[in-house]
C-alpha cells in the first residue's frame, strides 16, 4: 500500500467473511476499524485491525456461484472443466511456500458428503467433465480422500479429475481407488533431486520417498507431473544438475520446473532479505520464472540457461513426443513445444 497509492484496503487471509464484512461497512458507511483482517489507509497511516480467525468448519463456506460465470467458455479439446477447493492449509513447513501463510499452518478438509454435493451440481447443472482439485494436499487424511472416491464410484459420474499430492501422503490402496473414480493425473511436489537441497528447503521428504511414489502412482495407471525448483541459496552447478537428471530418471509424464522465487511473508524471504541475497523487489518480476536471488557460484545467466536446459532436456526426449503421439495429446503436444521455444527465445 505505500508503494501503491491506489490501493485503499487489503483484506488478509481468508475473504470470505472479511470481504462480506467490508462491503458492508462501506455500503452503510461505518468506520472500518471494526472490521478484522484487513489493512486500511486512514488519513496520516495505514491502520491495520485485529486478526480475523481461520475458518474452522470450511463446510460453512458457500459454493461458489457459477452461475455467474460462463461456464460453457471453460474447456480443453472439447471438455468442459472447472476447479474446486476441497481443503485447506498445510502442516508442513517448506520455507518457499507462500500457501501456509495465507491458509494456515493447519489442515481443514471439508466433508466427503460437502465435496460430493458440489461436484453433483458440477456434473448436473454444467454438464462438466473434468474437475481439477486445487487443494495443496488432496490426499492428506487419505480416509477423507478414499470416501470421496467411493462416493464419484458409487454415483457412477463420467468424469475425469487431477489433483496434488505430497510424496509421503499416498498409499497404494488410495491410488488405485482414485484411478477407479477417474483420477487421470497426480501433481506432486518433488522439488530438487539433491537430498542436500531437499533438507535445506525443509521439504519434509526424501529421494527413495519420491522414487516410490512415482512409481507406484504410475503401477496405478495415474499420469504423474512432478513439480520441482532450481536457484536456492544452497543450490550449485552441480545440485541443480543432479534435479534435471532426476526428474528425467523418474518415469514422468510431465515435468514443471521453476526458479526459485521468494514470495513475501515466508520464512526463505525472510532469510534471503536479511542475508542481503535479494537481486530486486520489483514484484513484477516475482513470475518463478527468473532469477531473484544471488547463488554463490552462479549467475543470473548461469541460473536462466540451467532453466531452459531443464525443459529442453525433458520435453525434447523421443520418448517423452512418442508417448505424446501414441496417446493422441496433440493439445499437450503443442503446448509443450511452445514452452520450449519460448525457453529457446529466452522468454
Amino acid at each position: 500500500m505505500e508503494e501503491c497509492e491506489y490501493v485503499d484496503v487489503v483484506v488478509k487471509g481468508e475473504g470470505e467473511e472479511t470481504t462480506k464484512e467490508l462491503v458492508e461497512a462501506i455500503g452503510r458507511g461505518i468506520p472500518l476499524n471494526g472490521v478484522k483482517g484487513i489493512t486500511f489507509r486512514g488519513e496520516n497511516e495505514m491502520i491495520d485491525t485485529d486478526p480475523r480467525p481461520f475458518i474452522k468448519n470450511i463446510d460453512d463456506i458457500p459454493f461458489p456461484s457459477r452461475d455467474l460465470l460462463p461456464m460453457s467458455l471453460y474447456e480443453f479439446n472439447g471438455v468442459r472443466y472447472t476447479t474446486m477447493l476441497t481443503s485447506r492449509g498445510c502442516p508442513f513447513k517448506c520455507s518457499f511456500c507462500s500457501s501456509s501463510r495465507l491458509f494456515g499452518g493447519y489442515w481443514r478438509g471439508r466433508s466427503p458428503e460437502n465435496v460430493l454435493r458440489e461436484m453433483k451440481i458440477i456434473y448436473e447443472d454444467y454438464s462438466v467433465r473434468n474437475i481439477e482439485f486445487l487443494d495443496d494436499t488432496f490426499t492428506l487424511n487419505q480416509e477423507r480422500a478414499e470416501k470421496i472416491c467411493d462416493g464419484i464410484i458409487e454415483q457412477g459420474w463420467d468424469i475425469s479429475w487431477g489433483a496434488s499430492s505430497r510424496v509421503d501422503a499416498l498409499s497404494r490402496k488410495l491410488v488405485e481407488k482414485m484411478k477407479k473414480a477417474g483420477c487421470w493425473i497426480l501433481f506432486l511436489g518433488i522439488e530438487s533431486g539433491s537430498q542436500r537441497i531437499l533438507d535445506a528447503m525443509r521439504k519434509g521428504i526424501t529421494i527413495e520417498q519420491a522414487k516410490k511414489a512415482v512409481s507406484m502412482v504410475k503401477e496405478a495407471g495415474i499420469r504423474v507431473l512432478g513439480s520441482f525448483i532450481i536457484g536456492f541459496p544452497q543450490d550449485t552447478l552441480e545440485t541443480i544438475r543432479e534435479t534435471i537428471k532426476f526428474a528425467k530418471r523418474l518415469n514422468l509424464d510431465y515435468a514443471q520446473f521453476s526458479i526459485l522465487t521468494p514470495y513475501p511473508g515466508t520464512p526463505l524471504f525472510d532469510y534471503v532479505k536479511g542475508s542481503n541475497m535479494l537481486l530486486t523487489e520489483d514484484w513484477s518480476r516475482y513470475t518463478a520464472t527468473e532469477p531473484i536471488i544471488r547463488i554463490e557460484g552462479l549467475s543470473e545467466e548461469d541460473v536462466k540457461a540451467l532453466f531452459r536446459r531443464a525443459y529442453i532436456s525433458f520435453y525434447l526426449r523421443p520418448g517423452i513426443i512418442l508417448e505424446w503421439l501414441k496417446n493422441k495429446q496433440f493439445g499437450l503436444m503443442k503446448s509443450g513445444m511452445k514452452a520450449v521455444i519460448n525457453c529457446l527465445r529466452g522468454r
